[in-house]
């Protein structure tokens, strides 16, 4: 395994971290690897993609035109 050495890290990021390791329940280096695999590693959401499925759940709901009229009324319905 690799060894990475951080230098000259600001003391609000090394205090945040030492407080996140805590919470976890973590050494400091054990949070700081956990914390690159998340950032490295997450898997990133594709704008194209979430709007491609949207798309296709708007295309199967029925056409609903509301204009802001309509959504006052809506909003006061049941209000005194």
């Amino acid at each position: 395994m690799a060894t990475l050495t951080v230098r000259n890290i600001q003391e609000k990021f090394y205090q945040r971290l030492r407080k996140s390791a805590a919470k976890h329940r973590r050494s400091i280096s054990e949070e700081a690897i956990a914390r690159l695999e998340v950032a490295l590693f997450s898997n990133r959401v594709d704008p194209e993609d979430s709007l491609a499925q949207v798309r296709r759940l708007r295309a199967k709901m029925p056409r609903v035109f509301l204009n802001d009229r309509d959504l006052r009324i809506a909003k006061k319905q049941g209000r005194p």
